[in-house]
């Protein structure tokens, strides 16, 4: 028999989409700033090789690097309240999401840095520039204009991978949609609009990051 197919016990709960949708673009925005912000200290600290901030952050970007997401979701929201830290699903998801990017976005950024060529410096410190004035205007942003589409790509990596939140109930995208397909069983049509929601979040967040680019980080670049 023919499958017929039946979108409006989906479309019923268009609230609860747009619900998820909103929570994981909130989680993502968070968890963009704080990893990105965590990134650079450790791009500065490997590229520079400063001690011991260089090692500690090679043996976290390493960790990280080779473990599942999923696997770093569990141990902060199961395994930390074995020490005495206990996290709600938000703050969990939040902080999983924050050490993933950061230790990518660390080596990204770590590139963008050592491409930087070391001639600059030297016409920074003949324009009397402070070590704060160098650093922003001829390390930081030049090294982030190198790598900003790769470390935009990654951020959306991060938000699409935010689905697995769903694990541990957070009530992002992927929990509503799970939701929904078990009170209606209408699993072909639930996930195909989770698709298309995901798929409009993610261009939706790569225009919004390519503008961020063009108007803060490689203009004058």
């Amino acid at each position: 028999m023919a499958y017929r197919f039946d979108f409006q016990p989906v479309l019923a709960h268009t609230d609860l989409l747009l619900k998820g949708a909103f929570f994981t673009l909130e989680l993502t925005a968070i968890g963009a700033v704080l990893g990105v912000a965590l990134g650079i200290l450790g791009g500065v600290s490997r590229a520079w090789r400063l001690r011991p901030f260089a090692q500690v952050f090679g043996v976290y970007v390493e960790l990280v690097r080779n473990t599942p997401f999923i696997v770093q979701l569990f141990f902060i929201f199961f395994g930390l309240p074995s020490l005495g830290v206990q996290l709600s699903e938000w703050q969990a998801a939040v902080l999983a999401m924050v050490l993933n990017l950061g230790a990518y976005s660390t080596e990204i950024i770590r590139a963008g840095i050592q491409a930087v060529p070391h001639g600059q410096f030297e016409a920074a410190a003949a324009l009397a520039m402070t070590r704060a004035e160098a650093f922003r205007h001829v390390v930081l942003k030049p090294a982030l204009g190198k790598v900003w589409p790769a470390l935009s790509s990654q951020i959306i990596i991060v938000m699409l991978g935010s689905a697995v939140c769903s694990q541990i109930a957070t009530q992002e995208l992927s929990f509503w949609a799970n939701f929904i397909q078990s009170r209606n069983f209408r699993a072909f049509e639930t996930y195909l609009l989770t698709t298309l929601v995901y798929l409009l979040m993610a261009i939706a967040v790569r225009l919004l990051l390519n503008w961020i680019g063009r108007r803060f980080i490689m203009r004058n670049r």
